[in-house]
């Protein structure tokens, strides 16, 4: 199924690109008895549901017109965006999260805690610094990176 994955980035590349998009991730799944194809779209400013369509439209189309078919099961095609909660997977991400609002959930407990929510306001290669908000009680924290199991943002309440 990689080679789908594969095929779909190259082909979704342009599309996104004359549009100004960016593409976040791709996921080619079987549920129960349907295969889905996900595309994860995103813009600075967020993504449409326009843009959506826009983007499904548009793939759709490139995917039907190669020959031979390189998808050839049935399908159900999704254009979205990432969402409000996405994961931070990577460096690059992580730096672009500076001034948002993140949880982030530890491999084992930091004064008392195995997660953290509030406002990232640094990044480096040895810690995260953020100001803590999850239980009331703002403060900053410096999270060890060694330490970080999984990071996202987060919606604040």
């Amino acid at each position: 199924m990689s080679n789908v994955v594969e095929t779909v980035k190259q082909v979704v590349t342009p599309i996104l690109k004359e549009h100004s998009f960016y593409l976040f991730d791709v996921e080619f799944v079987k549920e129960n008895k349907s295969w889905y194809l996900r595309v994860y779209i995103d813009k600075p400013d967020g993504i449409t549901i326009d843009d959506c369509v826009l983007v499904s439209d548009e793939l759709s189309e490139k995917l039907d017109a190669m020959d031979p078919d390189p998808i050839p099961q049935a399908y159900f095609l999704e254009v979205s965006s990432p969402g409000a909660e996405r994961p931070l997977r990577n460096e690059e991400e992580l730096k672009q999260a500076v001034g948002s609002y993140i949880h982030v959930s530890l491999y084992k407990n930091l004064n008392g805690n195995k997660t953290f929510e509030g406002t990232l306001q640094s990044v480096d290669d040895d810690q995260l610094v953020m100001k803590n908000e999850k239980w009331g009680k703002p403060d900053t924290v410096t999270i060890p990176r060694d330490l970080v199991a999984k990071s996202r943002l987060a919606i604040q309440f």
